[in-house]
């Protein structure tokens, strides 16, 4: 599972003024230790961390202050890291700040756990949530459940296979039906089926769980799966648990959207890529996208158009999770740009 935003606890305003020690120090600020010594051509290596993924990602989010870029900006650069990418929002109307930061540790002269310290010193002083994704420690696994729509899952696959969703391994495919399982042989997946009822629910979707713990699963993909899951099964997976929908949320949640939109009239169809939660249709969403649609227009031609927006935007919201690009506030989510 992916882990979930640390809480850094509560700080005083004196701790988090102008005064404080670690925003002072950026006027002051001396270039870190890298290993290297002045007029020296050989690097002691002793003090350098070599790394072979070298990249590193924190994401933050809490009430907006002014120094919050500045000082873990400073954190970083004197632990001897390189920012190489960061983006910010700020919420104006709910006061709160949101930031990405990816940087390269590839040649540090401390220690993860110092980096984290830092992290977790800065972000309580300024009562921000964080998390930190440490690149090369292991690949993102993925579980995938379908029923009989295939259209999704091989946009998926097909898609993994061309190196469009890196570091990841899709590494389970659950259903409640059989038919899908020659997708998974061909590309060497394993596939577990689960018959699903009203009464043995609860039963199946414990062993689901079960299952995707032994394979330490971080991240489940409702692939059109034509079943609801339990408030436990969200529990588990919080803000790991990406559903498709087929209509553009908050419009026609449920079953057969194609068929309301179309005797509602509507111009537009849509698809929707949310976290799963106990309220069916309504977390967070992470991705949508529409396609135009006219009178002339049949219910078959309004499910073609959608499912090809289905696979597009369930791909882009997969490929956001895994590439930590969603910081998850309230019932919406932050996504930062590719």
């Amino acid at each position: 599972m992916s882990p979930v935003f640390m809480s850094s606890g509560k700080a005083t305003a004196a701790e988090a003024d102008n005064n404080d020690p670690l925003i002072t120090a950026i006027a002051t600020a001396t270039p870190p230790v890298t290993g290297r010594k002045e007029n020296d051509d050989e690097i002691s290596e002793e003090s350098i961390e070599v790394v072979e993924n070298k990249v590193a990602t924190i994401r933050i989010e809490g009430p907006d202050a002014s120094g919050i870029v500045s000082a873990f900006s400073l954190l970083l650069y004197g632990h001897g890291a390189n920012i190489i990418d960061a983006e910010q929002h700020t919420d104006i109307q709910a006061n709160r700040f949101f930031q990405r930061i990816v940087f390269d540790y590839g040649v540090i002269h401390t220690d993860r756990t110092s980096i984290e310290n830092g992290i977790q010193e800065v972000s309580t002083r300024f009562q921000m949530n964080y998390q930190i994704d440490w690149g090369g420690t292991k690949n993102k696994k993925i579980c995938i459940f379908v029923s009989k729509y295939d259209h999704v899952i091989w946009e998926l696959l097909l898609r993994h296979k061309a190196g469009e969703l890196p570091h990841c391994e899709i590494a389970l495919i659950i259903s409640n039906h059989e038919d899908l399982r020659p997708i998974a042989d061909h590309f060497g997946i394993r596939y577990e089926v689960f018959k699903v009822t009203k009464s043995t629910k609860r039963e199946q979707e414990d062993k689901e769980i079960a299952l995707m713990k032994s394979l330490d699963i971080d991240l489940v993909v409702l692939a059109r799966y034509m079943q609801i899951i339990t408030d436990e099964f969200c529990a588990t997976y919080k803000h790991s648990v990406i559903n498709i929908h087929h209509s553009f949320l908050p419009a026609f949640i449920g079953a057969k959207p194609y068929h309301r939109a179309h005797a509602r009239g509507v111009k537009l169809v849509g698809a929707t890529a949310h976290y799963a939660t106990e309220n069916l249709d309504e977390g967070p969403i992470i991705e949508q996208d529409v396609a135009r649609i006219t009178h002339r227009n049949t219910v078959d031609d309004l499910v073609a158009k959608g499912r090809v927006l289905e696979r597009e935007v369930l791909f882009r919201a997969v490929k956001a999770h895994i590439e930590n690009r969603i910081v998850v506030y309230e019932n919406k989510c932050v996504v930062f740009g590719n």
